[in-house]
């Protein structure tokens, strides 16, 4: 009885490669979705519903004419990473190489934010980044407050569809449109946590503002391990 299986198995394999397949046309199994290592993210069941809802959102979004900023654009930047992440990261406005790549945090502020985010011990795709307003402002001013109000919609419907349980907050404008207080200073919020609809929110500094302050990467890095042990504690 073995030796006949042996037999078949052999003559089906012989049988693939004469067809030009090096093994079985056999995909295995997917393992199931679950957390990584110490801070990456597998994409769970989920992860495909909120892909398709993302690309309804930007599809939504469209050729965007909402504000002043739609006229001085190349591209909009919408956001991207892993829909089904715990983390997100929220920054304020695209910059001159964002504008141009349509990517988050690709300039020299991005490189300070990837390299965090791999200190957390995440890659770059394991979480998701955006900004408050999705098209560049003039020579990289900050976005002015009837632009946030026209824009700030849809960054609250990414949060919605990727529901993750930490948000890090990049620089002051970020925390103060998503806590709802346009007087609070990032020196003075910053390392504390605050609430967004159920969402642990993070202010913390913007990496631009590390460049120019390096001495400070100190307290963003004690802010990120506050983020590490929240996504701990919920589980």
């Amino acid at each position: 009885m073995q030796n006949q299986i042996m037999k078949d198995v052999k003559k089906l394999l012989e049988f693939y490669q004469a067809l030009g397949f090096e093994g079985l046309p056999i995909n295995p199994p997917s393992p199931p979705f679950s957390k990584g290592g110490q801070g990456g993210f597998e994409k769970e069941g989920q992860g495909g519903i909120k892909e398709a809802d993302l690309k309804s959102l930007r599809e939504e979004i469209g050729d965007c004419k909402g504000c002043r900023l739609s006229k001085g654009r190349t591209n909009i930047v919408f956001g991207e990473g892993n829909p089904d992440t715990r983390l997100m990261f929220i920054g304020e406005a695209p910059g001159k190489k964002e504008d141009l790549q349509a990517r988050p945090f690709v300039g020299d502020a991005g490189m300070v934010l990837t390299r965090l985010i791999e200190k957390m011990g995440f890659k770059r795709g394991d979480v998701y980044i955006a900004n408050i307003v999705k098209c560049r402002p003039p020579m990289n001013r900050d976005p002015e407050l009837d632009e946030i109000e026209r824009c700030r919609g849809f960054v609250e419907r990414q949060i919605e569809i990727i529901n993750p349980k930490v948000i890090m907050t990049l620089g002051r404008i970020s925390a103060q449109t998503l806590i709802g207080n346009a007087k609070l200073k990032i020196t003075a919020i910053r390392g504390n946590f605050f609430d967004y609809k159920g969402i642990a929110l993070m202010p913390t500094f913007h990496p631009a503002y590390l460049i120019r302050n390096p001495k400070d990467k100190w307290l963003t890095w004690g802010d990120a391990q506050k983020v590490m042990e929240k996504l701990k504690s919920k589980g």
